[in-house]
């Protein structure tokens, strides 16, 4: 009987930590272990003392040349002494691992693990060497240019929004406020002054679930999947966003942001113009993450890509913040 054809799989712990004991030359007790499911799998992998991370893509979620990209990246970041997770080539000198999974060739990289751990929580310190980090990630890598993705408005608000249209009835509160937050961002977005915004690489997903940190000191950024090019104070957009959602208080939240713009701004200066943008940079990013969701449904599955969650996630994250800047 043929196996029926499947849209997604779960690779077996067992057979890859042997798959990666052949290919990296591991120790015999090498353990993998599964920690993340979700546009990627991410595997934990144990040899004796020494830890790595096996990220393996889904189908057709990246080509081989964009992953090569994000390689070549962190190959850059890590010889300019940036602490990221880096990858490791196998024994053949191969970064990029093919996966002969049931529903097709998957892309598998390893990577140094990240010493330390998530902490939801920064102090101003921590959220100061945060800044200091991503104006040195920027300063290294304006000009660059990847073989990937540009971030434009266009793609941010339109070519991801698509995938978001139609999972709520198109008259509830919150598609109306989607689309005209869509036309308004839209609109500013062609009245920037482009002289004054520094071109380069992104990160587009630094925030704490792609942060570890040592002794409440030494930070490690991880997880480029969605590296690629565009206006830089996309970054730094998104980060103040992601504080104004972690920080219930107000004065906290202001005195966190403050802290992280000065550690920004100790390594490189923000023009007006970058400043000014902002809020409406740190939207942007949110509605293309939204319309990420609902493309990837069938790597989450309707327990969590469902109504409520959409709405909650509209409402309490994407108008917050755009009424809380007073946009529009």
């Amino acid at each position: 009987m043929s196996h029926f054809p499947v849209i997604t799989s779960t690779l077996s712990e067992t057979h890859l930590s042997l798959f990666l004991q052949d290919k990296y030359n591991l120790d015999i007790n090498t353990t993998c272990r599964l920690i993340k499911t979700g546009i990627n799998h991410v595997y934990l992998v144990t040899d004796q003392t020494q830890k790595y991370v096996f990220r393996v893509y889904s189908l057709q979620w990246r080509t081989e040349l964009e992953i090569s990209e994000e390689i070549r990246l962190l190959n850059l970041l890590k010889e300019q002494q940036l602490a990221v997770s880096y990858p490791i080539a196998d024994t053949q000198a191969q970064y990029i691992q093919m996966l002969n999974a049931p529903e097709g060739i998957r892309f598998g990289v390893m990577f140094s693990y990240a010493p330390g751990e998530k902490t939801f929580n920064f102090s101003p310190e921590l959220h100061f060497k945060i800044g200091e980090m991503m104006a040195r990630f920027h300063q290294l890598t304006q000009g660059l240019h990847l073989k990937r993705v540009t971030y434009t408005p266009e793609k941010l608000l339109s070519d991801s929004l698509q995938h978001f249209f139609g999972f709520l009835p198109e008259n509830t509160p919150e598609v109306v406020f989607i689309r005209q937050t869509q036309q308004y961002l839209h609109k500013q977005l062609e009245k920037v002054d482009t002289s004054q915004i520094r071109q380069g690489v992104v990160h587009l997903d630094i925030w704490f679930d792609n942060l570890n940190i040592l002794n409440e000191r030494d930070i490690t950024i991880f997880d480029f999947d969605f590296c690629g090019n565009g206006w830089q104070c996309l970054d730094i957009g998104y980060y103040i966003m992601q504080i104004h959602s972690t920080e219930a208080n107000e004065n906290e939240y202001k005195l966190k942001a403050e802290s992280f713009l000065k550690g920004y701004e100790s390594v490189t200066p923000l023009s007006n113009e970058e400043r000014r943008i902002l809020p409406m940079l740190g939207e942007c990013i949110y509605l293309f993450y939204l319309g990420v969701q609902c493309q990837r449904f069938n790597n989450w599955s309707n327990t969590f890509i469902n109504e409520v969650y959409l709405k909650r996630f509209i409402n309490l994250r994407i108008k917050r913040w755009f009424d809380y800047n007073n946009l529009g």
